[in-house]
């Protein structure tokens, strides 16, 4: 267990200068994963190596793959093939990652054997049914707490059947299992969403060799398929800048008068980059430079300045690309003039923490005036100036809550203070002194 760490953000001045943000987690964690599974050797650059992506690199060499950073700071993983996985010795311990755990369950339940995941006390209370009731009737067995909490056995199988699964709720992570399983599971499994969500599976399955079809249905939901037993070959990676990670110093240029921010080489997949089109929407000042494509995904460099935001209706349909970004963007719209309505934040209550709840009192105790709606919308009553501040914001052990309230303490007339910033560290090594690098002013409290 970390140490609580307490951290306060004060009212800085203009924010300037270039800040890297760390590789995407979401393709960290598949790049290990895959390569783990793949023949010969996968490198990968710009490996995010938080912790969350660190327990995943711990779980696949306890699986039986290498998984090692070189003195250039390049990983190179070393794999067993499909279906090469073995029993590990020890609990595999996720940490405070969902994705992580929900991915990895489903990659291990087509090989004959057991693993015994845990995690934090955060992720040991978020529920799993909802990744082991589908690979259940694929073969699979698990042993949990109720609603299928950690810490819980797999009983992997090595007579996996494929299904077609219709997703109850939108959720990459579900579709991400049970492609996974798929994978090492002769015929084609398929997954139908009624919204689109994050394709880093898709595309990366792909990159290694594998066949993926997406087809659109007559009800207009997409089948997602894949055909088992491949022969994946290690490839390259170059990962992204984090979209959800450049969401905080995005924010923070865009609430601080005079600011201006240069960010590289982030992630531009379409169904992660709800938050920008939103802030753009609001009438945010970002503009996206040198566009290119890595490794099969899209990128631009970010360069972000300080203007005046506006309160919006965001649909419920944007909810899928910009999950994670929801804190950030209640934040922005503290600040904004007018009325912001976020609209289908129902997954919000199975994140790290109840993120809805958590950002509602946050904000509240900051002075400004929210509304969390029986549909599980948030409304947030900006007034066109930083609310007042000088609160401390439970954070839940939630990286996301914590760098959030943080930001908007950059622009509040009072401090605000976390109770906990140790998480941070779980998807943004180095944010404390990335942002005083460029002018705020975060320290201990």
């Amino acid at each position: 267990m970390l140490q609580a760490k307490p951290l306060r953000s004060s009212s800085t001045g203009a924010l300037a200068g270039t800040i890297r943000v760390p590789g995407d987690k979401s393709i960290s964690h598949r790049s290990l994963m895959l390569g783990a599974v793949a023949v010969g050797e996968t490198v990968i650059h710009g490996l995010l190596e938080g912790e969350d992506v660190l327990n995943t690199a711990a779980a696949m060499r306890l699986l039986g793959a290498q998984a090692e950073r070189g003195g250039d700071g390049v990983w190179r993983v070393r794999g067993v093939g499909l279906g090469g996985l073995g029993e590990p010795a020890q609990v595999l311990d996720m940490g405070n990652s969902g994705t992580a755990a929900r991915l990895l369950m489903g990659l291990v339940a087509s090989h004959p054997i057991i693993c015994v995941f845990t995690g934090d006390a955060s992720l040991n209370k978020r529920p799993m049914a909802r990744v082991t009731g589908p690979l259940e009737q694929m073969g699979a067995r698990f042993v949990g707490r109720s609603g299928g909490r950690l810490p819980l056995t797999v009983v992997g199988s090595d007579r996996t059947v494929p299904i077609t699964y219709r997703l109850p709720v939108a959720s990459a992570q579900v579709k991400s299992a049970i492609l996974l399983c798929g994978l090492n599971t002769a015929g084609t499994t398929t997954v139908i969403e009624a919204e689109p969500t994050r394709d880093h599976t898709e595309l990366m399955l792909r990159h290694f060799g594998a066949t993926v079809t997406t087809e659109r249905m007559e009800d207009g939901a997409l089948a997602v398929s894949v055909t088992g037993q491949p022969e994946l070959t290690g490839r390259t990676i170059v990962v992204p800048a984090d979209p959800s990670s450049a969401a905080f110093p995005a924010v923070a240029a865009l609430l601080r008068p005079g600011s201006e921010l240069l960010l590289p080489g982030v992630g531009m997949n379409p169904r992660r980059t709800g938050l920008y089109d939103t802030l753009v929407e609001m009438g945010a000042d970002i503009a996206f430079e040198n566009r290119r494509d890595e490794a099969g995904e899209p990128v631009a460099d970010l360069r972000v300045k300080h203007g005046p935001l506006k309160g919006i209706v965001v649909p419920a349909d944007r909810a899928p690309s910009m999950i994670d970004e929801y804190p950030i963007l209640a934040a922005a719209a503290a600040c904004a003039e007018g009325t912001t309505v976020m609209l289908g934040l129902k997954e919000l209550r199975v994140k790290e923490s109840d993120r809805l709840a958590m950002v509602a009192d946050g904000l509240t105790k900051c002075g400004v005036k929210v509304e969390v709606g029986a549909d599980d919308s948030l409304t947030v009553y900006g007034t066109g100036k930083p609310p007042q501040g000088g609160a401390t914001v439970a954070t839940a052990m939630d990286h996301r809550i914590a760098m959030s309230f943080l930001v908007l303490g950059m622009a509040t007339s009072e401090p605000v203070q976390v109770d906990d910033g140790a998480f941070i560290d779980t998807s943004f090594p180095g944010f404390v002194a990335l942002m005083n690098g460029v002018g705020a002013r975060i320290a201990g409290a």
